[in-house]
């Protein structure tokens, strides 16, 4: 299932995988936690990984070119001027 804009079709799944590069080690964290009751004082090595990975993630500029927001407004913009 896809959204459509205008003659535009749009395949969510195409763009699903983008844009998490942390997300195994948030998985790994809060399953340390479900395990341990939300008790943080048990999952130090998970958390400074996730922190380490987040903080990795800070130094990379976004690329706007490469979001589909960012094309549905550039073609949006042409269809009005």
């Amino acid at each position: 299932m896809g959204r459509k804009a205008g003659s535009l079709y749009i395949n969510p799944k195409k763009f699903g995988a983008v844009g998490k590069p942390c997300m195994k080690e948030m998985l790994a964290f809060l399953g340390c936690l479900s395990l341990n009751k939300n008790n943080d004082d048990k999952c130090v090595r998970q958390k400074d990984l996730l922190l380490a990975c987040a903080d990795a993630q800070k130094g990379k500029p976004k690329n706007p070119a490469r979001t589909i927001n960012y094309h549905l407004q550039r073609l949006g913009r042409d269809k009005f001027f």
